[in-house]
């Protein structure tokens, strides 16, 4: 028995004496850090980062007397450097590495601390994929890529911009940047011109690419690149006479951090950035900040320094509850890397972190407030996005025009203020300051330009042979067009405030009015930007083509032959039918002879000898109507009788005097054809004007046999064939055509006439294509298919054009 309790007496203590060794804290902990020394951001985080270790080993309430040991890497901004700078970390047992900045350095580091279960936490690597799923070990404390791109993507849409350009660097970081922002970017708007440059691009590629983007039309240029201290796009761009009123410079925040770490800066940097719209990563202002930026006066601290030290503080944070759960720090050799045979490579001394996915843990569920801002993750193990601040450059430096948040969108407020006033803001309620652009100016700048003078609009005209008053060709030369649609193009055209270069180009055999189906055609095929003339506003052509606003009102009419009725001596009597004429005379003697059976006997007047009765009789009625009788009627029922026959009078001079008015004033025409119902159900042969939609409507739409279609080209050939008739060979019973054609057909000739009103309602406008071109309010596309065909050594357009051209040549022959 006593050998009993001392046996379980030697157990417990064995188990106190190993409980207290397994959890006795560490003297020190070890963390990495990768990053670049020698660049814009690691400069200033690595300062960062060593004063943020300094604080955390003298303060007693973080790790508890465990000293945190920071263990540096120089990546030299270097995918293979990082990588063997990272295995050096490794070998030192640490239990997280801080960095790297560059998101590409990012990828392949995140390859080798995946697999050794370290948690890697970058401060500055801003590439959206590095949360992707395939890294679980990654955590960000900066802002990602996605929240930057989509407040660029709304300042586009603030500024109903249309189209942009974008430089950016061509790795992992600038071209996930892009495809961010095109993800953003709503279908109105695109990325209509991508230009990527190289890591290490010098000034010779940089000239060459701006130089080509100016013959391009988009003026707005997004710059996404890595820190440049040199600011060297923007030199050339300066140099290039690219900085002026018709350009729009935006940047994403690696200039904001370029500025903030090399400022103050010298006059000539303020002159090349002028103009230019920056954002830069929010951070609401505190005595800490102020703090430590007195303590580094000496370094200029930009938002990824703090975002570097406040890394290190939430990283000791995390390891001093770890280490207070009682856990303890061990690494295992069982790795796939320790079974590799090789001695000439040190992979066989990394060792798996075996509470890596713990620490893990307890860093995304840490809640922290730095220098920078609430510490907090989301679910994509990314900060919660503190906004942006707006950013305008003029002579006086760096100036906020407004900040942005996911939010709130545009506000010319700060987040904690608006917080702390308890302001409802929305995205309704979109504001910015006021901004200055390149150039000076303070004018939203159009955004855009014609592309280049030497490749003016393609706009295909009409080449009538008839009705030339609306489009004609004369002298045989392209410039000399005119007529009614050019002149109110011209007058358009005067209306907007800068060149729109183009070119007329004729289209036609010059022999027939040309088919105005396949003029539109042309537009949609590329081989015309645009067409001008007499073009109606049809639907089977709006589901190819644009239109602009109907200049003109005007719709499908019918013409024919008519009859005057010409005024004569005897006009007086057309007013009524002789049965009308006849009821009228013998209800005058009715009249009169009811009166006289009512009066004779109590009138004096109504009395006397038979004639002068008689008299009385035949002419009562009609005294009464001019108001002369002498008569008058005593008796009530004669009185009666007066009353409802002067209301008679009444209506019968009435009409009389309308249909007189009308007969006299108006020409009356007559015509065997009534209307459309007529004319469809007649089988007489129909005209209709060469290359208008009226043959396309009267077959499709009204089904009229096409062998009762006749085709005719000047308002001659309609005379001549309405004149013949429909019973003679090429003659018609009427015309269909358009009201404008018909207006003007009429205007000299008397023995036509329109029959009934348009029976369909339309418009003439002009034409372009919606991917390319808008007449004088949009500018040309050159990633069009026209102009894709124009670089090409065989211009299908030469093909349409030449037809054009060739019917004055044969003319000249």
């Amino acid at each position: 028995m006593e050998s009993l309790l001392i046996l379980t007496l030697i157990g417990s203590i064995w188990a106190f004496l190993a409980g207290s060794a397994c959890c006795q804290r560490p003297a020190v902990v070890n963390i990495g850090a990768v990053f670049t020394f020698d660049s814009v951001i690691g400069r200033t985080a690595k300062v960062a980062m060593e004063a943020a270790v300094s604080d955390v080993n003298a303060d007693p309430s973080i790790l508890n007397g465990t000293k945190l040991n920071l263990v540096m890497a120089d990546t030299h901004c270097n995918v293979l450097l990082g990588s063997i700078g990272a295995f050096h970390v490794l070998e030192k047992d640490v239990v997280a590495i801080v960095g790297p900045q560059s998101s590409v350095v990012a990828h392949m580091v995140l390859q080798i601390t995946n697999n050794l279960q370290v948690p890697l936490i970058s401060y500055a690597a801003t590439d959206a994929t590095l949360s992707a799923l395939q890294f679980p070990f990654f955590l960000r404390t900066t802002h990602s890529d996605s929240d930057q791109m989509t407040a660029l993507a709304e300042l586009i849409d603030f500024y109903e911009w249309k189209e942009v350009i974008m430089i950016f660097v061509d790795d992992d970081y600038g071209r996930n940047g892009i495809s961010t922002l095109t993800d953003e970017l709503d279908k109105m708007f695109k990325i209509s011109h991508k230009i990527p440059l190289p890591s290490l691009f010098h000034l010779r590629e940089i000239t060459d690419i701006l130089n080509k983007s100016k013959l391009l039309g988009p003026r707005v240029y997004i710059v996404h690149v890595n820190p440049d201290p040199k600011l060297r796009i923007f030199k050339i761009a300066h140099q290039l006479n690219m900085m002026t009123s018709d350009y729009v410079w935006l940047a994403t925040d690696w200039l904001s951090t370029t500025l903030d770490s090399i400022l103050p800066m010298n006059k000539t940097s303020l002159n090349i950035l002028q103009g230019v719209v920056v954002l830069r990563q929010h951070t609401p202002e505190s005595s800490q900040k102020t703090t430590l930026w007195s303590r580094l006066r000496n370094y200029s601290l930009n938002v990824y320094a703090l975002s570097a030290y406040d890394t290190i503080q939430v990283l000791a944070r995390s390891i001093d509850k770890f280490l207070n759960e009682g856990r303890s720090i061990t690494f295992s050799l069982k790795n796939k890397f320790h079974d590799l045979n090789t001695t000439k490579m040190p992979l066989g001394k990394l060792k798996v972190f075996d509470d890596g996915a713990l620490l893990l843990s307890i860093l995304l569920q840490t809640k922290f407030t730095g220098l920078s801002g609430r510490f907090e993750f989301n679910s994509d193990r990314n900060i919660i996005s503190r906004g942006y601040e707006v950013l305008n450059i003029d002579q006086t430096g760096l100036r906020t025009v407004g900040y942005w948040s996911n939010i709130t969108g545009f506000t010319i407020q700060s987040p904690e203020t608006l917080k702390q006033k308890r302001i409802s803001y929305t995205h309704l309620n979109q504001t910015l300051g006021n901004v200055t652009w390149p150039g000076g100016k303070t004018a939203r700048p159009r955004g855009w330009v014609i592309a280049d003078n030497e490749r003016p609009l393609i706009i295909g005209v009409p080449l009538r042979v008839s009705f030339v008053e609306f489009v004609s060709v004369t002298n045989g030369s392209n410039k000399n067009i005119e007529g009614y649609c050019i002149d109110l193009f011209n007058e358009a055209r005067k209306l907007v405030p800068y060149d729109v270069p183009y070119r007329f180009i004729p289209f036609g055999n010059g022999y027939s009015n040309p088919c105005y189906n396949d003029l539109v055609k042309n537009v949609a095929n590329g081989i015309f930007d645009a067409a001008v003339g007499d073009i109606a506003i049809v639907a089977n052509r709006t589901r190819i083509v644009d239109f602009s606003q109907p200049f003109a009102s005007t719709g499908l009419v019918i013409v024919a032959p008519i009859k005057n009725s010409k005024s004569n001596a005897w006009v007086f009597l057309k007013p009524f039918t002789v049965e009308m004429w006849c009821v009228t005379s013998a209800s005058f003697f009715m009249i009169g002879a009811v009166i006289w059976l009512l009066e004779h006997r109590v009138n004096d007047d109504f009395r006397g000898p038979p004639k002068r009765q008689l008299l009385t009789v035949i002419l009562f009625s009609f005294s009464t109507l001019f108001k002369t009788n002498q008569e008058d009627t005593v008796s009530p029922l004669g009185r009666m009788v007066m009353v409802v026959w002067l209301f008679l009078l009444m209506v019968i001079t009435s009409s009389y005097t309308a249909s007189l008015t009308s007969i006299l004033t108006v020409q009356q025409l007559s015509s065997p054809i009534k209307g459309l119902d007529d004319l469809i159900t007649s089988e007489h042969p129909i005209g209709y004007q060469v290359g208008s939609f009226a043959y396309s409507y009267l077959t499709e739409s009204l089904y009229l046999p096409r062998s009762r279609l006749v085709p005719l080209g000047s308002p001659e050939e309609y005379e001549s064939a309405l004149l013949k008739g429909p019973f003679k060979k090429g003659g018609v019973a009427a015309v269909v055509d358009e009201l404008p054609y018909i207006e003007l057909f009429l205007s000299g000739r008397n023995d036509f006439g329109m029959i009934g009103q348009p029976f369909t309602k339309s418009g003439w406008g002009f034409v372009s294509f919606s991917e390319r071109i808008s007449t004088c309010s949009r500018h040309f596309n050159s990633n069009s298919k026209a102009l894709r065909e124009w670089k090409t050594s065989e211009d299908p357009r030469e093909v349409v054009l030449q037809e054009g051209l060739s019917w004055r040549e044969e003319k000249e022959i």
